[in-house]
């Protein structure tokens, strides 16, 4: 059991503290409540540039992982469709050093037309290397404005289109900076060789006098239920024919949750799950094929993903999977086989809580989600998925007429793989 204690400033901002004397390094996790969700779709990419610009110099620190390397800390953060992450990893007796930076950074960015230019570039090459000039790079440019049709999720954290980060001045900056990046918006987690009184301690001095801030309103639009299949195929140069099926599921605090994640570990986490068995070794039509959820907060994705070999056909292919799902809808999991996956989903979750880090991130997203002590109760919920559950799940997700497919064709001088 993890044991939190939580506190909140007079500003809103949410403080979780974990004990864990296990290691002399604190973990100090500051998670943002803004993700690519709160972007007008005019003007994607924001949350995902603001990771970058975080770095690019503060009020009073021009330069932020100078003083960091000189502790003996280290930094990083990620951005997703939901939030905005930075952590910190430092030695106990230098952990003031991390309120000092992240409190001047969330007080007020440097917003300077330098730091804006370098950090745009870094995201446009980004853009171009992740996503356009490698092979498969696109999938999600095109997945999820297929799948999604009215909410966010429709573009991915990178944004929808390169021109919108390109365009974006100092005043976009700065305008989404104060209506997002406030104490009144923010987690801060801290786990290590610490107590609750000196992190309050801490957290009055550096992070006390910021103001609240009046947010941005979050105004998600309701993606309407699909009710009928969308298809979308392309060529690219690749090495070979690969095709998505993506179907609507639950939000993550949906009770539906768990059993559709361990659904996904039943098709195909490991070589003795349903796809990989069926179709990559006994009926040899996939090279590689996976199952798994996309997470998300709200209504996600279940995304079945499968790289062709030369002789199987789309159709063939598309025909087997949903002969698997047909399966799992229709028949009854043997108890072996789910306790199998529950057994997995447990040993990697408490692997996790071993870390320190992965312990203040996940305390963070908790509260995110509602409180930071349900992270005790996941393993438990996982455990009480049956397997009627599962078939009642996977009855509800798995209809063609919730369901997008790209067929991701190979042109002919992709040199596809012979087998």
């Amino acid at each position: 059991m993890i044991e939190v204690e939580k506190f909140c400033l007079d500003n809103g901002l949410k403080v979780i503290v974990h004990n864990d004397n296990s290691t002399p390094i604190v973990s100090f996790n500051l998670l943002y409540n803004v993700g690519s969700k709160d972007e007008d779709p005019n003007r994607t990419g924001f949350a995902h540039l603001f990771e970058h610009l975080m770095f690019g110099g503060s009020a009073n620190i021009p330069v932020f992982d100078e003083h960091l390397e000189r502790t003996g800390g280290e930094n990083n953060a990620f951005t997703n469709n939901d939030f905005t992450n930075y952590y910190i990893t430092i030695p106990k007796e230098n952990l003031e050093t991390a309120f000092w930076l992240e409190s001047d950074r969330m007080l007020k960015l440097a917003f300077s037309k330098k730091s804006l230019d370098v950090q745009r570039n870094v995201v446009i090459e980004e853009f171009n290397q992740r996503y356009l000039n490698q092979p498969y790079g696109d999938i999600w440019l095109l997945i999820r404005p297929l799948a999604y049709k009215i909410h966010p999720y429709g573009w991915p954290t990178i944004g929808k289109n390169i021109d919108h980060i390109k365009n974006v001045t100092l005043t976009d900056v700065k305008e989404f900076f104060y209506k997002h990046y406030a104490p009144n918006n923010a987690i801060l987690s801290v786990a290590g060789p610490v107590n609750t009184k000196e992190i309050f301690d801490l957290t009055s001095k550096w992070f006390g006098e910021i103001e609240k801030r009046i947010l941005s309103p979050r105004n998600l639009g309701k993606e309407p239920k699909q009710t009928e299949s969308r298809k979308l195929e392309i060529e690219r140069v690749v090495p070979f024919d690969s095709i998505y099926k993506a179907y609507h599921m639950s939000s993550r605090n949906h009770p539906d949750f768990q059993a559709a994640d361990l659904i996904s570990d039943l098709l195909s986490n490991g070589k003795s799950s349903r796809l990989y068995q069926k179709l990559v070794k006994e009926n040899n039509l996939f090279s590689d094929i996976n199952a798994y959820i996309t997470g998300d907060i709200e209504e996600g994705l279940f995304v079945i993903t499968g790289r062709l070999f030369k002789n199987t056909s789309f159709e063939v292919a598309e025909r087997a999977i949903n002969d698997e799902l047909e399966t799992i809808k229709n028949k009854s999991v043997d108890g072996y086989e789910l306790e199998k996956v529950k057994n997995k989903f447990e040993s990697n979750f408490k692997f996790g809580e071993a870390n320190p880090l992965d312990k203040a991130m996940n305390l963070a997203f908790y509260e995110l989600l509602g409180n930071a002590n349900d992270i005790n109760l996941e393993v438990e919920r996982y455990r009480e998925v049956t397997a009627e559950k599962v078939k009642e799940v996977a009855l509800n997700i798995f209809n063609e007429s919730n369901c997008s497919t790209l067929y991701y064709k190979a042109k002919s001088n992709g040199n596809p793989i012979e087998e």
